[in-house]
């Protein structure tokens, strides 16, 4: 027997009910571990197997890289002199001094053995709530030096780099072609300079933490997302053309639990609008290649 329409549109939105949808792993690119067990949390909750984390507002190298060594097989401990800390402000000023013992701190640090990376580097960020805007020469003994150091002890730099600076980004990434750069938000950059520079620059990642959300509060224009949720075309087509140069991430800051959860899920929703060989490139596989790293252990 038929069923009338609205029975059998009933009977669909039950069956939906009742098949959840699938939770792809994936590992999280970019996080300011700010809280461990909310961060334990919405990983186990939302299938990020391993997280890159690095100090926000109320942590530190240190508290990263013992969180790190607390869970070996979660945590990817990265380590930061970003500009915006204000003991470190003064290093990217220009003075070469001041730069130089920077720098040997950060070596010491990356010698120890505890960090698989240096960032988040916020060297030119617009300017958000709680956050003044940073806008620091990349040519300067800073970048130089931390291009340098990635390149001897082998490591990703990932930068914070918006659209007003393409061409110093570009120099940077031409003098130190060898050493592989994780792009923030890709610099917040539209999708014609997100494919110019992907192409000009082979060493460079696509990082999408925060072109996920369903709203950016910094700017509109900012997510990927056409109604919330949907991704545009163009952009999916990109990535699925070049599914090996890109990572994903949730910004995580721990600020609240909501917006925590919404971070979380808006990963997996994007990742689920991808093609199995894509997700399984860009949620896990391109972020492992780049740490030299071998599959999670859970």
């Amino acid at each position: 027997m038929r069923l009338p329409a609205r029975w059998a549109a009933l009977a669909l939105s039950l069956a939906a009910a009742s098949c959840p949808a699938q939770t792809i792993p994936f590992i999280d690119a970019h996080a300011h571990l700010n809280d461990e067990g909310l961060q334990l949390d919405m990983m186990e909750r939302f299938g990020a197997e391993r997280a890159v984390v690095f100090w926000g507002g109320r942590s530190s190298n240190r508290s990263v890289a013992e969180a790190a060594r607390r869970h070996p097989q979660r945590f990817i401990a990265f380590a930061s002199v970003s500009p915006e800390r204000q003991a470190y402000r003064a290093a990217w000023s220009g003075d070469e001094a001041v730069a130089s013992a920077l720098l040997a701190e950060l070596d010491a640090l990356l010698a120890g053995g505890g960090y698989h990376g240096i960032g988040e580097i916020n060297a030119v960020h617009f300017a958000s709530a709680g956050f003044g805007e940073m806008d620091h020469d990349l040519d300067g003994p800073m970048m130089n030096g931390i291009m340098a150091l990635a390149r001897r002890h082998r490591v990703p730099v990932l930068l914070h780099v918006e659209s007003t600076r393409m061409d110093a980004l570009s120099r940077l990434l031409d003098r130190f072609p060898d050493v592989p750069v994780i792009w923030a938000h890709g610099g917040y950059t539209p999708l014609i300079l997100a494919r110019r520079m992907l192409e000009a620059h082979p060493q460079l990642t696509y990082e999408l933490s925060a072109r996920t959300w369903p709203r950016h509060p910094r700017s509109p224009e900012f997510t990927l997302l056409r109604d919330g949720q949907r991704v545009w075309p163009e952009w999916l087509a990109l990535i699925e053309a070049m599914p090996e140069r890109f990572v994903v991430g949730t910004d995580a800051s721990h600020r609240s639990r909501a917006s925590e959860e919404m971070k979380f899920a808006s990963v997996q929703d994007f990742l689920r609008q991808l093609s199995p060989g894509a997700q399984a490139r860009v949620g896990r596989d391109n972020l492992l290649r780049l740490l030299r790293l071998d599959a999670p252990v859970r």
